[in-house]
Order: structure tokens, then sequence, then C-alpha cells
């Protein structure tokens, strides 16, 4: 490989090289700046780095192998990759799957995204892990002496200041219609987008739901004009402590409209009921994570991707934590029977 074809990340103190593949670093030598996490998922890199919640984030997948399954129209979470860059250890150049398309290099190539691979994808786990997420940046090898100015610049660039949810969601209401997913329309229900998956909306579509699909701000009284069966509160990126109006629109809902929150949703309700929520060090990412059904004393493998928690202390009396995970004791979910309020932290579709 010649030098314009390695690249280097850079995270913290450590720098892990390896070779691009998708599209072209931005410009001429970069730099590509992102918010470093790790994903445990052992499939499902399509509707990774298409979930808008990964917004602002350099994504690293821990399997040993991406790219077996190509790239398809429908394994997309929306109409574009959100994540800045995806970091593996192997390239699968040839997938081989009947569901394939292209490959997943001429897919980021497309979305113009950025992909690095033979990188020791364990070592880098292991380092965040200990760390905690951390902000870093990619570059051409060729760029490497250009390192410390860089960092001047990754001191500048602050992730958790950014509001990512008004970045990410439509910027007017759209619908999802039960009939597009062959069922009868049996309910209204508005759905918030934070940063929504499509497979929600599709699930919510398939059990006769017709779902109005509105801005992260979209006023409360808007909401109930509609007169809905209910408000769905979705999955988002970032800091939820910043979305302060969606919190505002949630407490102006509550008890007047039944309300069902994931991920984002969960958050956002705990803190229109007074709750408070925290950073976690390196957030739950991956189809695997361990979470307890403290109602029916099942333990449930289920699909996250947070980096943020609902600080169960300080939920109010009237609120019930229904989940917890298993892993590091967080709340994974809330019941509110006086409000008609539920949620689950992690992604029941």
């Amino acid at each position: 490989m010649t030098a314009q074809n390695r690249g280097l990340l850079v995270v913290g103190d450590q720098i892990f090289e390896g070779d691009f593949f998708g599209a072209n670093l931005q410009g001429s030598s970069g730099p590509l700046f992102g918010e470093v996490v790790f994903n445990t998922s052992m499939t499902g890199y399509q509707e990774v780095m298409t979930d808008p919640s990964y917004a602002g984030q350099i994504v690293v997948f821990t399997t040993a192998q991406v790219g077996n399954t190509g790239a398809n129209k429908v394994d997309v979470e929306s109409s574009r990759v959100h994540a800045n860059a995806m970091i593996i250890a192997n390239y699968t150049a040839q997938p081989s799957n009947f569901r394939s398309e292209q490959s997943l290099d001429q897919f980021l190539k497309d979305q113009n995204t950025v992909g690095l691979t033979d990188i020791d994808t364990r070592a880098l786990t292991l380092f965040l892990r200990d760390r905690g997420v951390t902000p870093g940046f990619i570059i051409s090898a060729s760029d490497r002496e250009k390192i410390p100015q860089i960092k001047e610049q990754l001191a500048k660039q602050d992730y958790g200041s950014v509001d990512w949810i008004l970045k990410v969601t439509t910027k007017a209401p759209y619908w999802m219609r039960a009939k597009e997913q062959g069922a009868e329309a049996k309910y209204k229900v508005v759905a918030y987008d934070y940063g929504i998956k499509m497979q929600l909306l599709r699930d919510l579509a398939k059990r006769g739901c017709d779902i109005m699909v509105v801005p992260a701000d979209y006023p409360a009284e808007k909401v109930l004009a509609e007169k809905p069966n209910g408000v769905f509160l979705s999955n988002g990126p970032g800091d939820p402590s910043l979305a302060t109006y969606a919190v505002q629109n949630v407490k102006a809902l509550l008890g007047k409209l039944p309300i069902f929150g994931v991920c984002m949703g969960h958050q956002v309700l705990a803190m229109a009921l007074g709750a408070k929520t925290y950073k976690l060090k390196f957030g739950h990412r991956g189809g695997n994570q361990p979470v307890k059904n403290l109602e029916k004393g099942l333990v449930e493998i289920s699909s996250h991707n947070h980096g943020y928690a609902v600080d169960e202390k300080t939920l109010p009396k009237e609120a019930t934590q229904s989940h917890v995970n298993l892993n590091d004791g967080c709340c994974e979910g809330l019941t509110v029977p006086s409000k008609q309020a539920f949620s689950v932290q992690y992604h029941p579709e």
C-alpha cells in the first residue's frame, strides 16, 4: 500500500494505522474528527452506520470481519450514513449473501464515508473501555507530522456541546401508513423524531399504526390538535440534557396522551418527570446487552446504542424502574401508570 492509501486514527495518546477503503478522506489530507465509540454487534453494520444515533461519531466494530454480507437498499435505518467513519479489523471485499446488491466498499463510496481496515480493534476497544469514549481524528499516514497541530484543532471539538438531535431530525412532518406494511390502520400515533430509525416506524406500522412523524421541537399543542391515540418518543444522538425543547413538550403531553419512549425517548421522558441523566464511561452499543425485566424476572438480550443513561435515584415516586442492565446496573426502563407512560433504554424492535 502507498502512503496515500494508508490512514491513521489518532485517539488520545494512541495512534492506529490501517488501510483506507470506502470514500476518500475529505480534501487531500483531512482531518476527519469524531467521538470514537465501539459497537459489539456481530452483524448489522449497515444498520449501525445509517442509524442517526451515531451522528458525529467514529464507530469501531469489534467483530472480526466486516463486509461479508455486502450492502443493500433494505437494511438501512435512514436515508444516509450518519456516522463519520467506520473502523474495522478485517474487510471482506467479496460479499457472499443472496441479498447483497453491492460491496460495503462501494456503499461507503456512494455515501461519501471513510473506512479504515487492518486496525487492531481489540487493542483500540480495550483502550476505550479503560479511558472511556474519546474524541479522535483520522488523517492520511502521509500527514503524520501534522498530528501535533491537528490535536490542537481536536481540543476545540466538543461532541457533548452539540445538539445532534436538531442536526438529524426531520424538517417537516411526514407519514408512515399501516397499509405500507400490509396492515390495517387501527391507531393514530404521533412520533417525535429525535433521530428515528426506520425499523421502529415499520414495526409500529405493521401493528396497525398510522404514524405522523414530526420534528423534535414540534409544539405539544399541535400534537394534541391531531388527537392521536398515543405519542412515541424515538431514539437519537447526543446529550439529552441539551434537548430542553423536547422535555418541555413531553411535560405538556404527560397525562393527556399515552406515551412510549425508546433510547433517547426514554431519557427525555425521564427528564420530563424530573429525573436527571449522566454520561456513561463508554456507553452501550451492540446487539448483545443483558437486561433484566424486573416485573417478569426474566433476562432479555437486547440491542443498544446510547452514551447516556437515566439516574434511577432521581426518578419521582410515581415512576417505577422496570428494567435494569446486568452489566453495570443502569436504568433500562421505567413505567408511570398514573400518566399512561413507559419507556425502555434499549431498542425493542
